[in-house]
């Protein structure tokens, strides 16, 4: 079991921080929107944005183990995150205006479905262009 583990640690941790990121990014979704009335689309870059931030330093630290040398390539690793982040949230959006403004899905239902279709892409993103491994 443990070998199995080690095996898919990437990916376990991925999938327990994106998890995290997701809550996140739902909870804040349903406050802005449900508790402080701002509009769907608002709220759901507000909690892509914040959710976005947990996620940079979760996947950096913990997911991929990724180091620095210096500020120039930290800074580096979080505009390449937020660049595909970025693309990623237009997919989010995207979905989101298709099953609630034209299939009539209820936000929630929305918000679930896309949440899978993001989690795929980022995970694809982070491991193959902004956390590679170098090689040596």
């Amino acid at each position: 079991m443990k070998e199995l583990f080690h095996k898919y640690k990437e990916v376990i941790s991925y999938l327990v921080f994106g998890v995290a990121t997701t809550i996140v990014n739902i909870v804040i979704f349903f406050i802005c929107k449900d508790i402080l009335g701002i509009d769907y689309k608002i709220s759901n870059a507000i909690g892509w944005f914040l959710s976005v931030l947990f996620a940079f330093f979760t996947n950096k630290y913990f997911v991929f183990a990724s180091s620095h040398e210096d500020i120039g390539s930290f800074i580096r690793e979080m505009l390449l995150f937020y660049w595909y982040r970025i693309l990623s949230f237009v997919v989010d959006m995207a979905l989101m205006v298709l099953m609630i403004e034209w299939l009539h899905i209820s936000d929630f239902w929305a918000k679930m479905v896309t949440q899978v279709a993001v989690v795929v892409l980022n995970y694809f993103f982070s491991k193959f262009f902004i956390f590679k491994k170098k090689l040596s």
